[in-house]
């Protein structure tokens, strides 16, 4: 019946009604190490394992097998067999990517190099200067192709250590940069689309509060009582005593405010100096808050300018949301969100321009070998637009002009080291960051 078993010392059979529980063992006899080839009988331990077999009579099968197990190690001898495994040799891809992750955050740093087209593992490098890159890609000639971030370090190693190599910028990077940009000239101009903004919009808390209100007083209506009230509309009694004192459910509605701040007494200053000049720097506004006697922080002062708390005691949406429906895809908007979008931009001429220059750079991260030139295009329109935070954008595109060029043409990315950096993450969660880096190394290059 347990032909199967037929390796294994069946010890007992056990009718246990639902289950038939059998227990085996391996069989006892010399067993020839697998290195050295050398015979061995002595036991150091066992260890019992359970699993599941054809059903017999209907019934289920467990299978209980205690198996001989080797040498018990401890954890300092694990680690000294696994950094004994050989790593692979790093071998020279054509596309590498590049990029760092942080050993101790703000302290410590290691760069990470993948193949590009294969995600393949290549070397993990202790540090992320340029020297540490630039002594590698010497040492291993042939690279003809590197994707990197915007990195400086970086850019310096591969132009000192393989002039002719083509760099490519990530455009995860590039629009990134971008969305920080295009949020600063939102928030910048709100005291211009903040004004042509539609009331505050009835949300799903003010829809409740409306449909409860009739349901309360329909109740009271037909002659039922508070308490019953309270139990068939499974709320409280106070709620519904709340609800039943009011004549109109518009009442109940509430208008967000603001809670006082250290900024206030400074509102009008702040709402004349950002009328004139819509692209002051915060910066600017704080020291000059802070000469009139300005006792509060930085931060503060910067959240409530984005809030749109200089130009209105409540915006239609934040600077941050806008800026969100901006970068969104147009076709994977609602169409509500479109409407907003297009009456928010309407009210201001430099968010029509800015709202142009979003489409036009989106279009350009869908690599094609046109795209050189409508890059030009893009970047002289966006040079000729008052957009003082977009010109900021465009200087770091001209210092690095080449790879940018290189990432809105060539089909190659990061986004697999980015990956790779991901997995990274998990491996130090996993060893509590107690291990070395020669450890950490191993792991990444075996996994």
């Amino acid at each position: 019946m347990f032909s199967g078993l037929s390796p294994l010392v069946v010890e007992d059979v056990a009718d246990e009604g639902e289950w038939i529980r059998v227990r085996a063992r391996t069989p006892d006899g010399p067993v020839a190490c697998p290195g050295c080839g050398a015979e061995k009988a002595r036991v150091h331990g066992y260890h019992e394992r359970s699993v599941a077999d054809v059903p017999v009579d209907a019934r289920r099968v467990l299978v209980v097998v205690r198996t001989a197990l080797a040498v018990r190690l401890s954890r300092h001898t694990a680690l000294r067999i696994l950094l004994r495994l050989p790593l692979p040799q790093p071998r020279v891809p054509r596309v590498v990517g590049v990029d760092d992750f942080a050993l101790r955050r703000r302290h410590r740093y290691a760069t990470v190099l993948i193949d590009a087209e294969t995600r393949e593992r290549i070397d993990v490098l202790p540090g992320r200067t340029a020297d540490v890159l630039e002594t590698w890609l010497r040492a291993h000639p042939g690279v003809q192709i590197v994707c990197r971030d915007g990195s400086g370090a970086y850019a310096e190693a591969i132009r000192r250590a393989l002039p002719e190599v083509v760099q490519v910028a990530d455009r995860w990077h590039l629009w990134h940069n971008f969305g920080e940009a295009v949020l600063k000239e939102v928030a910048g101009h709100s005291a211009c689309w903040a004004k042509a903004g539609p009331p505050l919009r009835d949300g799903t808390r003010a829809q409740t509060t409306r449909e409860r209100w009739h349901q309360v007083h329909d109740l009271l209506g037909k002659g039922v009582g508070l308490l019953e009230c309270a139990r068939r509309l499974n709320l409280s009694l106070n709620t519904v005593k709340r609800y039943a004192r009011v004549s109109e459910p518009t009442r109940l509605h509430r208008a967000p405010q603001y809670r006082p701040t250290l900024v206030d007494p400074y509102r009008d200053h702040l709402r004349r100096r950002r009328s004139q000049d819509p692209a002051v720097p915060v910066l600017h506004l704080f020291n000059e808050i802070k000469a009139l006697g300005y006792a509060g922080s930085f931060n503060l002062l910067y959240r409530y300018i984005t809030q749109g708390r200089v130009e209105a005691d409540r915006l239609p949406i934040s600077p941050r949301h806008l800026a969100r429906l901006l970068l969104t895809r147009p076709d994977d908007l609602k169409d509500e969100h479109r409407c907003l979008l297009d009456d928010l931009i309407a009210a201001c001429p430099e968010m029509i321009d800015l709202a142009g220059l979003v489409r036009g750079f989106a279009g350009l991260l869908r690599p094609c070998e046109g795209n050189a030139d409508r890059l030009d295009a893009w970047i002289a329109t966006a040079r000729a637009a008052d957009l003082p935070h977009l010109h900021a954008f465009v200087r770091g595109l001209d210092q690095d002009r080449d790879a940018v060029l290189a990432a809105v043409t060539l089909p190659f990315h990061n986004g697999g080291t980015e990956g790779v950096n991901t997995k990274t993450k998990r491996i130090m969660r996993q060893m509590h960051g107690r291990a070395g880096f020669a450890l950490l190394r191993h792991r990444i290059l075996l996994a």
